[in-house]
């Protein structure tokens, strides 16, 4: 009951949502509890349509709503992977999810975009980049921002980056998360609640974006 209370005027305290989550886990996180994803994935769904349902003003023109959600996952044992999946594959059922995997990459739902990537770091990611960019013959005058970022994998800037049950992130999208804010939980990923969740979107608001300036 105190939860449900208490969730209630957090969500009430929102006004302007991000448009892009990226929640950075180690591989015991994912391993702890595979099944916490496919849950984030639907409270995203239901605080949007929350939202659309609400009397609050538009931002700009636009109501806010969370548009993108990505989980990255440290490298995991095979058998880990494979024990994991099931789970993972679930947010399928409320999101479109986008699952990438060794040299594997599977799509399947609708929705919400959910992009579950285990294992691909952000280093691995550029060199990928430059190696595509030679292959193409492009010369060094012609590279710029835009080159590169035509090569990425991952081709959004989240606006949160959030880190559970501890400070130390991960090296996943070096490039786009450079102007992100950033939110560490003392909560561990297994014992993060929907609670936790919303506080990080209430906080989210108060900040000021200087994207670099």
């Amino acid at each position: 009951m105190f939860y449900w209370l208490y969730e209630r005027m957090l969500f009430g305290q929102i006004q302007l949502l991000p448009r892009h989550i990226c929640f950075m886990l180690s591989g015991a996180d994912l391993a702890a509890d595979p099944g916490k994803c496919a849950r984030v994935a639907e409270w995203c769904t239901e605080i949007n349509a929350a939202l659309a349902r609400s009397s609050l003003p538009a931002e700009s023109g636009d109501r806010t709503e969370i548009k993108s959600l990505t989980f990255h996952v440290n490298p995991l044992p095979d058998n880990e992977i494979a024990r994991c999946l099931p789970e993972i594959k679930k947010i399928a059922e409320v999101a479109r999810l986008v699952l990438h995997y060794g040299d594997k990459e599977e799509v399947s739902g609708s929705g919400l975009a959910v992009v579950v990537a285990i294992g691909k770091s952000g280093r691995e990611e550029i060199t990928d980049c430059i190696r595509k960019l030679a292959r193409n013959g492009i010369s060094p005058d012609e590279i710029d921002e835009k080159a590169l970022e035509s090569c990425l994998t991952f081709r959004y800037d989240p606006d949160i980056v959030i880190k559970t049950g501890g400070d130390h992130l991960t090296d996943f999208l070096i490039w786009q998360s450079v102007y992100s804010e950033l939110f560490f939980s003392d909560v561990n990923w297994k014992y993060f609640r929907r609670v936790d969740f919303l506080r990080v979107l209430r906080d989210y608001q108060s900040r000021i974006r200087r994207f670099g300036k």
